[in-house]
């Protein structure tokens, strides 16, 4: 991961009672519909100012001191609690004193990728859909959100760990595109965030892949992988992405400003592409063709400059992976210049990186806690 996107994991959520909406038969039920308002309450808290010292909040988590890793439990500790609640629900069918009750809920989410709306000065636009498959998707994007931002945070210290975590994270917007957002096709609403659309899950699974694969090839660099072997795995990077991008074209019809996460995807596609040409270039040279070398180099450092990355931070890396290409060819060209005196080929003569693909996502496995549930219908 040379970039960083961290739009994924601001998602907001007001207070939901399941006690006060949904009417429970007996005491055991009562008190389960509670135990999933105070743990959904410990999920709404996530993103808002938290008051609790950092000591406080390693003690309630079991001993866990980074902060991400007590928000994932946090979720995890929901989600089981929410499974049983659907499971429930969906016996009784479509009883129309269940679709009020769940009305009632008011289940509604912030999206972390929409565009912010001078028109909500009070805070986030909500969205609000009375489907529980919505709250349990929302739930889901906020535990795959956190995922990303954990296998960043180890990302110094065990990139294989890294790696890992993103393939999981890229099995939960997979179970998102394939199982969950499916139940909503259907329901009726004026707007939907653009993490309840399928092809924003499918999307977002492949950059997680992508993600994953980038922290690998990272681990490659470092046992000293030949060029020729690191350009194919940077070149898989930029397939995965350029996937990533064709299925967002359906996303962005609806949500025209979607744009920070199609820049994110972009700008990482041709970092990645640089790099792949790079070592390329370095295996060409290797080789013995110099002259197919600086040909590559050339045509990749004049195609970059169709791309302006949105981030400063971002363009700032842009602009060194660039500036180090050029480093390359000036040094090959000098260097054909007074050694080897080969012909510059055409750029139709040039050859171009073949991508492999090593990583996959690992599947979720979502749990669900086997409790009674008994209401008064």
């Amino acid at each position: 991961m040379m970039i960083n996107f961290q739009g994924f994991s601001k998602q907001k959520s007001p207070q939901v009672l399941f006690e006060n909406a949904l009417l429970a038969s007996d005491p055991g039920t009562l008190e389960q519909l509670k135990e999933l308002s105070s743990r959904r309450r410990a999920i709404e808290c996530i993103n808002q100012n938290s008051f609790v010292t950092e000591a406080i909040a390693r003690e309630m988590s079991g001993g866990l001191t980074s902060r991400c890793e007590q928000n994932i439990q946090k979720v995890e500790q929901y989600l089981p609690l929410l499974g049983n609640l659907i499971h429930h629900v969906d016996l009784v069918g479509d009883d129309p004193k269940m679709a009020r009750w769940i009305s009632d809920l008011k289940i509604r989410w912030s999206s972390s990728l929409a565009p912010s709306s001078f028109f909500h000065l009070s805070g986030p636009k909500l969205y609000q859909m009375d489907n529980l498959h919505f709250e349990l998707g929302m739930t889901l994007s906020v535990l795959g959100a956190l995922l990303r931002d954990q296998a960043l945070e180890v990302l110094s210290t065990d990139l294989v760990q890294s790696a890992t975590i993103l393939r999981r994270a890229a099995g939960i917007y997979q179970h998102l595109a394939q199982v969950v957002l499916p139940c909503l096709q259907h329901e009726w609403t004026p707007e939907r965030p653009p993490e309840a659309l399928i092809s924003v899950s499918a999307a977002t699974t492949l950059v997680c892949l992508a993600e994953a694969q980038a922290v690998t090839v990272k681990k490659a660099e470092q046992k000293g992988n030949t060029g020729g072997l690191l350009a194919k795995l940077h070149y898989g990077v930029c397939e995965f992405l350029s996937e990533a991008i064709h299925t967002l074209n359906s996303a962005t019809k609806q949500y025209k400003d979607i744009s920070s996460l199609t820049d994110y995807i972009t700008t990482c596609k041709m970092l990645h592409e640089l790099l792949s040409y790079k070592y390329l270039a370095e295996s060409l040279k290797t080789e013995g063709q110099i002259g197919f070398a600086i040909g590559v180099l050339c045509h990749v450092i004049q195609s970059s400059e169709k791309h302006t990355p949105r981030e400063e931070s971002w363009r700032l890396v842009y602009k060194q992976v660039i500036d180090d290409l050029n480093v390359l060819l000036r040094k090959y060209e000098h260097e054909n210049e007074f050694v080897w005196h080969e012909k510059i080929p055409m750029q139709d003569e040039l050859p171009v990186p073949q991508g492999v693909k090593i990583v996959s996502f690992i599947p979720y496995q979502p749990q669900r806690w086997e409790r009674t549930l008994v209401f008064k219908m």
